[in-house]
């Protein structure tokens, strides 16, 4: 452990973000649930805040993010300069010495999508639990004895909620960075603060176009996250990552990143995309969205064969490309599946229950929302057949056990009442043709840097109509009961939400939100909700076939999809 003078430069992030040990989906709720629920997670995990560190106390496990800013300092000062460590261990490393604590924060205000409704739902909208572990740092920092000494700078993808409020004073921030930690201006930064120089309160850092200068750490990362790919190429007008430039990491260099973190203990990797699917598409001389097939098969089956590795987790990929080339699917499931810690035995046809849960944003199923907020998203086809797309993609990856977390967008700018209905439509669509998610409805929070940034969307949860509320409680209902499994379960799960609408949900979400509650409680037959007009039932939607969509694709990019699997990119490498 570090004696008092202090360590020049202390990076750290709040302890729900920070750590490994509770398990993905644990940190995951942390990110959204309200901290007045976090008994639950403490009832079920209660040594989740048990935190192992190194002997010297420096952080055994750390976000990718910060194992970046750790490399590119350590080579700009000295790695003896430069240290990350858990919360708790932040007064053993701050000193008189100390000049900069750098804190990465995904979500210090509550206002991503998900805190958005999963948390407000609640009467809690910016108190979700991670923005409490945030403004925790900010207090330990603020108050130390020898902050006049150093000079405390927030960076992560959460850091714009500070710089947009104007609560760097509140809590003690002298400079908010947007941008990547090896960024020209990012450098430059520490260095003025290392020479005691003036900074601004505010900088963005550009991200660089040279895949040279962009770092891999080699260090252990929490769950084993290393960087696959930046960008994506589909312009949503609502996402901000999309908006960098489309750069795939080298398989060596993720290699060697694994090698890290498995000799660090580490059995789990994930590798962090925005699209899986895009990884060397470039390099190949591919569309972007057609898959690189034999290289994507390579590198994952290197990492799945990797020693030391037992688990492999899957980030974010769109939903057209499954439709692109099912063969793809079915072969990496082929020795993914086997390395998956998720299970769902009650959908999976694996032995053991096992399936993959990539991350996919479907949003709505309007087609007119769809093309005003994302008409990439379908491509290489027309975003005119968007649900289509959704219900073939879904039934091929359902095949092979891919049963993906599903992201809705629920109160973008101008949606209607129609445009709620057809999302239900898509939704009862899925649930009459068997198709298993986990639905992860949200709302619309305009980004900075988007192209919907000066938008503005439902505010609070009580300005959400009936037909919003049923699209989220229809989603709910459909993904838990991929987990309710038994009558004793459903009835309990059902008074148990009807206890908290009464006592509490009632009048924070108002009278839209009562029937749409009762239809996810599961006390009142679906169909009699749909009879008497409390809900709305859905529409049947006509099945338009993988093989029926493939042909309303431009013919020119027919020809680059028939040429890619043609020239060893296709179903030879399924075998």
């Amino acid at each position: 452990m570090v004696s008092v003078p202090g360590i020049p430069i202390v990076l750290t992030a709040p302890l729900s973000e920070i750590i490994d040990n509770a398990g993905f989906f644990i940190q995951m709720s942390l990110a959204s649930i309200p901290a007045k629920m976090e008994w639950i997670i403490d009832w079920k995990y209660p040594d989740w805040r048990r935190v192992a560190a190194e002997d010297d106390g420096s952080a055994r496990v750390a976000p990718a993010g910060l194992r970046v800013l750790e490399e590119v300092l350590g080579r700009e000062f000295g790695c003896d300069k430069v240290v990350v460590c858990y919360p708790e261990q932040l007064p053993s490393f701050l000193g008189p010495q100390t000049r900069v604590v750098a804190i990465s924060a995904h979500n210090p205000l509550g206002t991503t999508f998900a805190a958005g409704v999963y948390a407000s739902i609640f009467g809690s909208s910016r108190e979700p639990a991670n923005s409490v572990y945030a403004r925790k740092i900010f207090e330990t920092v603020r108050n130390h004895p020898h902050r006049k000494n150093f000079k405390v700078v927030l960076g992560g993808p959460g850091s714009w909620q500070i710089g947009e409020t104007d609560t760097q004073d509140r809590f003690g921030i002298d400079c908010v960075v947007d941008g990547r930690a090896e960024a020209a201006e990012t450098i430059e930064l520490f260095y003025r603060i290392m020479n005691g120089e003036e900074i601004p309160r505010q900088l963005a850092a550009r991200h660089p176009n040279d895949l040279a200068r962009l770092v891999i750490p080699r260090r252990r990362t929490s769950f084993g996250v290393i960087e696959m790919t930046t960008g994506c190429g589909r312009r949503c007008s609502f996402c901000q990552p999309d908006l960098n430039p489309r750069l795939s990491f080298p398989k060596d260099e993720i290699m060697k990143a694994v090698a890290g973190n498995v000799a660090a203990g580490n059995r789990q990797i994930s590798l962090a995309t925005e699209d899986m699917f895009v990884w060397r598409t470039d390099e190949a001389g591919l569309p972007f969205f057609v898959p690189n097939r034999r290289e994507l098969l390579d590198l994952f089956q290197s990492i799945a064969a990797f020693p030391g590795v037992e688990h492999v987790t899957l980030s974010h990929c769109t939903i057209a490309p499954a439709l692109v080339d099912p063969n793809l699917i079915a072969a990496l499931s082929q020795f993914l599946l086997d390395r998956s810690p998720i299970r769902m035995k009650a959908i999976s046809t694996h032995p053991e229950g096992r399936a993959l849960s990539p991350l996919i944003g479907i949003e709505t199923g309007s087609v007119r929302m769809a093309k005003k907020i994302m008409a990439g998203k379908a491509l290489p086809f027309d975003i005119e057949h968007w649900p289509h797309i959704v219900l073939e993609g879904l039934e091929i990856l359902n095949r092979n056990n891919w049963f993906p977390v599903a992201t809705l967008i629920v109160g973008s700018p101008d949606e209607t009442d129609a445009d709620s209905m057809e999302t239900l439509d898509m939704l009862y669509e899925a649930e009459r043709r068997g198709l298993h998610c986990l639905w992860v409805p949200s709302i619309f929070t305009p980004f900075v840097r988007t192209r919907m940034e000066k938008t503005d969307g439902v505010r609070e949860t009580r300005q959400l109509t009936k037909l919003q509320w049923q699209v989220i409680m229809k989603a709910w209902r459909m993904t838990s009961d991929i987990g309710l499994q038994s009558t004793f379960g459903k009835f309990s799960f059902g008074v148990g939400s009807l206890v908290l609408w009464a006592t509490r949900l009632r009048r924070l979400n108002g009278p839209n939100f009562t029937w749409p509650l009762l239809q996810f409680s599961r006390l009142l037959p679906e169909n009699l909700l749909h009879r008497t007009g409390r809900l709305y039932s859905g529409k049947p939607m006509p099945r338009i076939t993988r093989d029926e969509l493939i042909r309303t694709v431009r013919p020119g990019w027919q020809e680059k999809i028939a040429e890619a699997q043609s020239e060893g990119f296709g179903a030879a490498a399924a075998s």
